[in-house]
């Protein structure tokens, strides 16, 4: 039997062509993936920039100054740092418990960030109950961290992780009446369309204006949720000498505070997207077009106008998040409770029945 050599050349570049094809298809599934995770992280980092160098403007300090200009690189050195330390575990506590509670902390959160829109058309995942989900997902952070605090065999740590768990819950009834309110204005669930019903009338057609009462519960309840001061009862130092994360080291004492700085940053875009019209301009678009004589385009320039929009409006509350860490003292854990349960529950519920009202009288 004679094998031609050119048929088999034909063959060999065939099989090497379908193996480059499947290669493409595979970055090209990977890609929309890994970049969302890659800003994120990112985003995560210009936080903690932004938190030490305000904090120490607040103080009156210097600083970080000498990891890369201006200590931009100090965050990224310090994750470095805790990344090739050792990880310790607690002689009698329950490993698995121990290893999973910090896992689950920050894959619940970052599930959140897929329904987020940054722009007209750059979101993740545009869903029908798009809010629901956030409200879902981010409701799973606490039962890690009550795993981390519990299979750390420590009493403090067990405190701390009760705490968290309670003070979730306790303030995660608000905001989602709040949320419902928000929805109920907007006519959807979803994240893109709340946007979009704000964008008719720009600055005046805020949620903000509508709904003055459930954005300060709003605001107040993700300050709660993310355990920022002046509600972190579930890690004070006088306290709980740390909290659920007092046995841990390395990496997984790194995944709590990147859980807390993204469950952060996922809060300030909800604020965003939910009263501060999300992407829009604050002047009408009519107006806008008017003036300056744009033309509505769809391409590259409108989706970074889109994003730099809505991450100016997010870390405009960052700033806010930061500040209120330096300026109010920690409350103690029967005044968190009795605020959250008997003062901004009634009066999230009575928003929600005024809303509902004034939505059935306008049909």
């Amino acid at each position: 039997m004679i094998i031609d050599r050119t048929e088999v050349q034909e063959i060999n570049s065939f099989s090497r062509l379908e193996f480059l094809k499947e290669s493409y298809g595979i970055i090209w599934i990977l890609i929309p993936i890994f970049t969302p995770v890659l800003g994120i992280t990112m985003g995560v980092l210009v936080i903690v920039w932004l938190e030490r160098e305000i904090s120490a403007g607040i103080q009156q300090r210097i600083g970080p100054e000498y990891a890369g200009p201006l200590g931009v690189l100090q965050a990224l050195a310090d994750g470095s740092k805790l990344l090739f330390k050792e990880n310790l575990f607690p002689s009698r506590g329950n490993t698995s418990l121990f290893s999973i509670g910090p896992s689950i902390a920050v894959i619940s959160i970052l599930i959140s960030y897929s329904v987020v829109p940054f722009g007209s058309r750059l979101v993740l995942s545009d869903l029908n109950i798009g809010l629901f989900l956030w409200i879902a997902v981010s409701s799973i952070s606490p039962i890690g961290l009550l795993m981390s605090g519990y299979g750390s065999n420590n009493k403090y740590s067990f405190l701390g992780g009760l705490r968290a768990a309670a003070q979730s819950i306790s303030y995660e009834i608000p905001l989602t009446l709040c949320v419902l309110s928000i929805s109920l204005l907007s006519n959807s669930s979803s994240t893109v369309d709340i946007v979009e019903a704000q964008s008719k009338y720009g600055f005046f057609g805020w949620n903000l204006w509508r709904q003055p009462i459930g954005f300060i519960i709003f605001l107040i309840s993700s300050l709660a949720e993310c355990e920022r001061l002046p509600f972190d009862l579930p890690e004070a130092e006088e306290e709980l000498v740390a909290g659920y994360q007092t046995e841990y080291s390395g990496i997984k004492f790194a995944l709590f505070y990147v859980a807390s700085y993204l469950n952060l940053l996922v809060s300030s875009l909800f604020i965003t997207v939910l009263y501060l019209g999300g992407w829009n301009f604050s002047i009408p678009y009519i107006f806008v077009s008017y003036f300056f004589e744009i033309n509505k385009t769809y391409g590259v320039f409108e989706l970074t106008i889109d994003m730099f929009i809505t991450l100016a409006k997010t870390y405009l509350f960052l700033f806010i998040s930061i500040t209120t860490r330096w300026t109010l003292p920690r409350i103690r854990m029967d005044q968190l409770l009795n605020l959250g349960w008997k003062f901004l529950l009634p009066i999230s519920l009575g928003n929600l029945l005024l809303t509902t009202s004034f939505q059935l009288f306008s049909l």
